[in-house]
């Protein structure tokens, strides 16, 4: 039976598991890095806003079932920690990329599961990505993943991950639902014009910070390989 974490707790090991294959000269993480990483407004839902009492007392918890490993690296001031999930979970690298999508981004379509998993693993097709997915909700050793139930107006389900329990997921489904009916009451209203507005701006913002991102990434490589 693969153990239950809390929110936090995912969030914690979403990104270690993230930021190994995505920026790898900087794994394993300090603490401080481990915050940052958790905080991130782009390629995150929900933002989240952690203090290092809060990052602390999720890394204690993910030690305690041996997710995560605390190292000394030589020469370095502060304690690192790098994730141990295929200990506790076999997984192929595909499943990883999956599984560390939905643990830092929520709810995702096939299609968007095999888009944002490009930088940590690479499907072929939207078939291989589809294979994937409906294998980690078939699991024999217990479903990784759950299927939501078809939104309204929507032609692809959703997917969640399960780490965090049953009555989480079912939560998650029945705010997407929330989601759906208030935006349908939204959209006769007339008052959600303005919000619909500063929605589209804050993920133009998030879009900004994720390519400076990126590209803050690419200057670094550039410098190692120079």
């Amino acid at each position: 039976m693969i153990p239950q974490l809390d929110p936090v707790s995912v969030r914690i090991l979403g990104c270690l598991i993230e930021k190994e294959t995505t920026t790898p000269e900087y794994y394993p993480l300090s603490l401080n890095a481990l915050v940052n990483a958790c905080n991130q407004k782009s390629n995150r839902d929900p933002v989240m806003s952690l203090s290092d009492v809060d990052v602390e007392t999720g890394l204690e918890m993910l030690r305690e079932k041996h997710f995560v490993w605390q190292r000394s690296v030589t020469g370095a001031r502060v304690f690192k920690y790098e994730h141990n999930i295929k200990s506790i979970i076999p997984l192929s690298d595909g499943e990883l990329a999956v599984l560390c999508v939905v643990m830092l981004r929520g709810a995702q379509t096939i299609g968007e599961i095999r888009a944002r998993c490009d930088r940590q693993f690479q499907f072929a097709t939207i078939e291989d990505a589809e294979r994937t997915v409906k294998n980690m909700v078939a699991r024999d050793d217990g479903p990784l993943l759950l299927e939501l139930p078809r939104q309204p107006g929507r032609k692809e389900p959703r997917f969640v991950h399960l780490l965090c329990g049953e009555e989480w997921a079912a939560a998650q489904a029945a705010e997407a639902v929330n989601e759906v009916v208030d935006g349908a009451a939204g959209l006769t209203s007339g008052v959600s014009a303005s919000e619909r507005l500063r929605s589209l701006e804050e993920d133009v913002a998030a879009l900004k910070e994720e390519v400076t991102t990126l590209r803050g990434e690419l200057e670094t490589i550039k410098l190692l390989l120079a």
